[in-house]
């Protein structure tokens, strides 16, 4: 089954108190309120595909989403990762460009859709708001050179020592050190730019030193001291 449309509540109420949209003012919010759709994604359907073009802006009001690009060699790689208050599709819809990435939804995930002519009104009236948007775009390109440097220079163990770190700075974690959100072996691969096997091998690594504990899927990272200076982030 594909998505279905749902009713999230008014933008005002809405309980996220974070995100690009808190610098509108009531009136733009309920303009927000009146023309947005709401929809449910369950986990594993795709939001929107690599390619495609944009006819909005999405938030997330409820939920996980990961964003992924396809290789040259077949290969998915994990660009990053959103979450609530988090926006979508910004890039492309003001390069006028298509999707850069397919989002697909890591669990049960409820997502609001600006149009475009609103998203254009709103970056066009509120200084504020569009400033938070060429902020959002200024942290993409940051970490996006971040990652080629990373890919193409750093070792294997480092990499894989840095997407936990990523998903602990991205979802936090428990009392007990787990992650907040369940990844495969193989997406955390895809994070790394390495193979399921290789992901694997590397995992048992860190669990033989010490840091970290694999739980079934549950990852608990026991050492984070420790986590940071394999990833190489140490000063």
């Amino acid at each position: 089954m594909g998505r279905h449309s749902i009713e999230i509540c008014d933008c005002n109420q809405c309980e996220n108190k974070t995100g690009v949209f808190c610098h509108l003012s009531m009136e733009e919010k309920d303009l927000l309120s009146r023309d947005k759709g709401s929809n449910f994604y369950k986990k594993g359907q795709v939001i929107f595909y690599e390619d495609n073009h944009p006819n909005g802006l999405f938030c997330i009001y409820k939920g996980k989403v990961k964003i992924s690009k396809f290789g040259d060699e077949g290969k998915d790689q994990i660009v990053r990762f959103a979450n609530e208050s988090d926006v979508l599709g910004y890039r492309a819809l003001l390069s006028g460009d298509t999707y850069r990435g397919t989002a697909t939804a890591m669990e049960d995930t409820y997502v609001c859709h600006i149009s475009r002519s609103n998203f254009f009104e709103l970056v066009g009236k509120n200084n504020n708001f569009s400033f938070e948007i060429i902020k959002l775009l200024a942290n993409d390109l940051k970490n996006s050179e971040q990652k080629l440097v990373n890919i193409s220079q750093k070792p294997v163990l480092e990499r894989i020592a840095e997407s936990l770190l990523i998903l602990k700075e991205r979802f936090g974690m428990n009392e007990n050190g787990a992650l907040k959100v369940s990844l495969t072996r193989r997406e955390i691969g895809d994070m790394a730019g390495v193979t399921t096997e290789t992901s694997i091998r590397t995992l048992s690594t860190l669990k033989s030193d010490g840091i970290i504990e694999l739980v079934g899927k549950e990852i608990r990272i026991v050492n984070l001291k420790e986590l940071v200076r394999t990833a190489n982030l140490c000063d």
